[in-house]
């Protein structure tokens, strides 16, 4: 790696240049045909696959607790509420039942959710030149959550950036090149591979945790914007991390999400934003194993850009 990789200031990217990268990306997906996006990379060979890769028969979450209190990162929490049995009723005799109300902002920088299909607008389209049309007041009428109706499920792979570099976390505004991908890779002896899920771990949930919640809309973590020529290279069904993914301040000139734009709407993948590794990794580390069977079972929301989720690695 270069010292300009390792420290993680990769160079800024000019307005050209990441529409040419866009329209690179955007061909390699031109050939999927079913309308789900990299998630026709997942076929029934890649999940039979991915359960042989059950060896403790250990069940490990890789979401964050809701947030229901406001905070730095988080002005418009969950909110959550009882509204049953009425409180002169909770300890009458006789049969009662225990009721909530919940209410998520999902797309927040806060709780663990994924990016459907439609989230992401572009020049005037979503992925694969659907209209932003479909997109209305009332829900998306294509390529909404729905379209994982059936759960994402495949080999996950976490490739570990901090453990690469010898930090605790990446500070905010610090990018993961593609080298870094690939370095990652050789260091902790795996490889992603066609219909895989990656997940690349910044340390954004640690660093919250041991630091407290700052401003994560204007300062984070997260890939460079080239970094997604390896998603495709790889040919991944879907990709997710522990912060948004995206970079910020954001590295291209015009553009605030670039990795949200090239990921999901050039190349179909859905992404989950905001997870946490903190209960896998020690797992991995100690077993010297980075790929497991995961599960992704987001909400059946039929018109919805997104849902809340809680993927689980299956070691």
């Amino acid at each position: 790696m270069t010292a300009q990789t390792a420290a993680g200031r990769a160079p800024r990217q000019s307005r050209d240049e990441f529409r040419a990268l866009y329209r690179s990306l955007r061909e390699s997906a031109a050939g999927r045909t079913g309308g789900r996006g990299a998630l026709e990379t997942i076929t029934a060979a890649t999940v039979r696959a991915a359960a042989g890769e059950v060896r403790l028969g250990r069940t490990v979450t890789m979401a964050a607790p809701v947030e229901t209190r406001p905070g730095p990162d988080n002005p418009q929490p969950a909110g959550h509420r009882l509204t049953g049995p009425p409180e002169d009723e909770a300890h009458a005799h006789g049969l009662h039942f225990a009721t909530d109300h919940f209410g998520m902002n999902v797309h927040g920088d806060a709780d663990s959710h994924l990016d459907a299909l439609c989230h992401v607008v572009y020049d005037g389209t979503l992925h694969g030149g659907v209209p932003a049309t479909t997109v209305t007041p009332t829900g998306a009428t294509a390529l909404s959550v729905e379209l994982a109706r059936d759960g994402i499920v495949g080999r996950g792979v976490l490739l570990d950036i901090p453990r690469l570099r010898g930090v605790p976390w990446l500070e905010p505004g610090d990018h993961v090149t593609a080298d870094e991908l690939r370095a990652a890779e050789r260091a902790q002896q795996v490889r992603v591979g066609e219909g895989d899920l990656l997940f690349v771990r910044v340390g954004h949930r640690r660093r919250r945790t041991e630091s407290g919640p700052w401003d994560a809309a204007h300062a984070r973590a997260g890939l460079h914007p080239d970094a997604v020529r390896f998603a495709a290279e790889r040919r991944i069904a879907a990709l997710g991390g522990d912060g948004n993914n995206d970079t910020a301040p954001s590295p291209t000139e015009g553009v605030a999400f670039p990795v949200h734009v090239l990921a999901v709407h050039a190349l179909g993948l859905h992404l989950l934003d905001y997870l946490q590794f903190e209960d896998l990794v020690p797992i991995c580390a100690q077993h010297g194993r980075w790929s497991f069977l995961c599960v992704v079972a987001p909400l059946r929301l039929p018109q919805a850009t997104g849902s809340p989720v809680n993927p689980i690695a299956i070691l």
